[in-house]
């Protein structure tokens, strides 16, 4: 499935933006493609420029990997909950919470890099176990309607937004 056929009650306002900057793209191959092109984007940055912050009270390029790794997780916890027909409605989280309580800034980045790799193969093996009729059910995550295939590309689009975040605000 692309995200062209993703049917926009199946995600929140807040999420289309994810899922445009998603791409028509089909979600199992773009969750593996994706990740590898981000890797070897990262691998290529500066060193001096995993602690840069562009403004005060910005997060490092470093922390971002954290969120971005912690969001995942979060994210693939609501699919897994959804795809099996939990009912009970998923609670919001607070980033800026988990970036202030995260060791990221002292971790090395390939470190970073490999458990953000390990986090996304442990997902696409999630993913590829759901039917077509778990990945069309719908939940409740941070009070708005949610399919666990939107999820999907939520999980690809909110990736490629921080790599275009990377592009324009810190290299």
């Amino acid at each position: 499935m692309k995200t062209d056929q993703l049917p926009v009650s199946e995600y929140s306002e807040f999420n289309a933006t994810y899922i445009k900057a998603a791409g028509n793209v089909e979600m199992i191959d773009e969750l593996e493609i994706c990740l590898h092109d981000f890797i070897r984007f990262v691998q290529n940055i500066p060193m001096d420029k995993f602690d840069y912050r562009y403004a005060e009270g910005k997060w490092t390029i470093k922390d971002i990997i954290q969120h971005m790794i912690d969001t995942e997780r979060i994210f693939a916890y609501r699919a897994l909950r959804i795809s099996r027909n939990d009912k009970t409605p998923l609670p919001g989280f607070e980033e800026n919470d988990y970036v202030d309580n995260t060791n990221a800034n002292n971790r090395n980045i390939k470190d970073l890099l490999a458990e953000l790799s390990a986090v996304r193969h442990s997902n696409l093996f999630l993913f590829k176990s759901f039917s077509e009729e778990q990945l069309r059910r719908i939940g409740t995550a941070s009070n708005t309607s949610i399919s666990v295939r939107a999820i999907g590309f939520i999980i690809i689009g909110h990736q490629k937004h921080h790599q275009k975040v990377f592009q324009e605000r810190y290299l």
